[in-house]
């Protein structure tokens, strides 16, 4: 059935996600605070800057006016950084109805609360039912229309399949999951060990370093997310091993990009400036370290990526350090008899 779905956020994601959701036969209504991104998406009909060469439907109206996007809007999708969701969800709050959808697909952990997009959301705009939507999905890939998978993961039966006949398409699977702790942790998590991957590209290592990092480094997400309640499954799933594998391989992740250019030498400001995009994983860094230091959880690789981003550490001392860690049974309990 067609829904009228407002979009707050008109970046890559964003732009990717209304495409998708205008060839599902829905109306979307786009928000951007920026006039130039407006009258660009309105006129050109593509992000050129964001999203060169996917071209965006008649369905998709871009606007810088929240209310007018909200109007009569089934859902709500938020695709704004991570940093920002607590100040849009307040300006958002003002035009949700009641028990009304709103969607996160947001990835990243709030500096200093430590706060889940979904929990912002909740505490903000309590009148919502919350879902979020996280998995393997480049924007460059949906907006072209390669076959995808992601999740759906709310508290809320019927808000999680709500939003999964919203996007569900032939070229995008959606699947539902209650785990809406564990699914947002990964989304968020697997960024930290997407910059230490591309910062192991930059040092030149190989695919043993990558492949190390990436099996050590679910292994991180997943101890973090069951001290916070999360589902261990959730972590074998897309929004976990999924996620962390397309985010650590491709070059459309700026936190591999950036990652690799700290490797080469680049300052952290220096990477941010030139991959000229959100990097949610440096902030991301921040908070999984402090995190981890509250619930005493073991995460040696989120804490080496936080002290080569906040407290100068060479990244080579870096990876010295984590493989001469006291030796340890992969296992952790032993296992013979």
């Amino acid at each position: 059935m067609k829904k009228k779905i407002a979009i707050v956020g008109a970046g890559s994601w964003g732009t990717a996600l209304s495409v998708l959701l205008a060839n599902n036969g829905h109306d979307v209504s786009m928000w951007s605070i920026f006039n130039d991104e407006v009258e660009m998406i309105n006129t050109k009909r593509e992000h050129i800057s964001k999203l060169p060469g996917v071209k965006i439907p008649q369905a998709v109206e871009c606007t810088s006016d929240l209310e007018k996007a909200m109007n009569g809007s089934d859902a709500v999708v938020m695709v704004v950084p991570s940093q920002t969701m607590r100040k849009n969800a307040l300006e958002v709050k003002k035009y949700v109805k009641q028990d009304q959808v709103v969607v996160t697909c947001s990835k990243g952990l709030e500096d200093g609360t430590f706060s889940r997009m979904s929990a912002i959301l909740e505490e903000e705009i309590p009148q919502a039912k919350v879902v979020a939507l996280s998995g393997p999905s480049h924007a460059e890939e949906v907006g072209a229309g390669i076959p995808t998978a992601i999740v759906a993961a709310s508290s809320k039966k019927e808000a999680s399949e709500f939003v999964q006949d919203l996007f569900m398409s032939p070229q995008f699977r959606v699947y539902t999951n209650p785990d809406i702790v564990g699914v947002e942790l990964g989304g968020a998590l697997k960024n930290v060990i997407a910059l230490c991957a591309g910062i192991s590209d930059g040092l030149k290592f190989g695919d043993n370093t990558k492949a190390a990092l990436m099996t050590r480094g679910i292994t991180e997400m997943a101890r973090l997310g069951e001290l916070l309640g999360a589902n261990h499954q959730t972590f074998s799933g897309l929004a976990g091993i999924g996620d962390l594998i397309v985010t650590c391989t491709s070059m459309h992740s700026r936190n591999r990009r950036c990652g690799i250019l700290i490797g080469q030498g680049k300052s952290v400001k220096e990477a941010q400036d030139e991959v000229k995009m959100v990097v949610e994983g440096v902030t991301t860094a921040k908070a999984a370290y402090e995190l981890s230091k509250k619930m005493n959880a073991e995460m040696p690789i989120a804490t080496q990526a936080y002290e080569v981003l906040f407290n100068g550490k060479e990244a080579r001392k870096a990876v010295v350090d984590l493989m001469m860690r006291d030796k340890k049974n992969e296992l952790g309990q032993g296992g013979w008899l």
